[in-house]
């Protein structure tokens, strides 16, 4: 396994099992989590670091305090609960800007693969977890980067039952998951089963192989 990668690691469902995916085929060198102001950041650091352990990666905090002064939405207003709303939780080119900065990763630490969480459920609505996109930022970094590193969404032909399913099968640990907008603190709970990310997840869980999994996330 000569072929290296670097993840993009929310610490929710898709990013959990891109890894999962990914290790099979390459050598996980690092993890990226980033903070840009998130409700659920703690909770989504604590997850991912928590994966990180379990897969034996190094796991490296990115702070974007541009994007905390900047985002005004729901995912990091505390005035703002309307964590079910496409347009609420909109972040411009956000996956634009993560890859990029994993790109420079991978110049400075020889790293061949940049993989992050994209399926094609989301991509519906979320423009930036397209395949399309995918193909796109690969053609930039030819031009950007030395090392050429090729951006793999190793979900993106999947939606969430397909993921949640491949997790059963695998026995991925979903117990780490983080895949909700809110903290705990505003719900008391890891997973309130409100917001856009939790019904998605929910309603996944449902349709799955195994559907008694929600009493163990929710």
């Amino acid at each position: 396994m000569n072929k290296t990668g670097i993840i993009l690691l929310s610490g929710g469902l898709d990013s959990l099992i891109s890894l999962d995916i990914a290790r099979k085929k390459c050598s996980i060198t690092r993890a990226l989590t980033f903070d840009y102001g998130q409700k659920a950041f703690e909770e989504e650091k604590l997850a991912a670091t928590e994966i990180c352990k379990f897969y034996k990666i190094q796991n490296e905090i990115i702070e974007l305090p541009f994007l905390k002064k900047m985002l005004n939405n729901a995912l990091t207003n505390p005035n703002n609960n309307k964590l079910d709303e496409f347009n609420s939780v909109w972040i411009p080119n956000r996956n634009g800007l993560f890859l990029n900065i994993a790109a420079t990763y991978c110049d400075n630490y020889k790293i061949d693969y940049i993989i992050f969480g994209a399926n094609k459920e989301e991509a519906r609505n979320f423009s930036d977890n397209s395949k399309e996109f995918s193909e796109i930022s690969n053609n930039f970094f030819k031009y950007s980067t030395q090392q050429k590193p090729v951006v793999w969404a190793p979900c993106i032909d999947m939606n969430k039952i397909d993921i949640v399913n491949y997790a059963i099968k695998n026995n991925t640990p979903l117990k780490f998951l983080k895949s909700c907008y809110n903290s705990k603190e505003n719900t008391n709970k890891k997973h309130c089963g409100k917001c856009m990310s939790c019904k998605l997840l929910y309603n996944a869980i449902l349709s799955s192989d195994n559907p008694s999994l929600i009493e163990e996330i929710f």
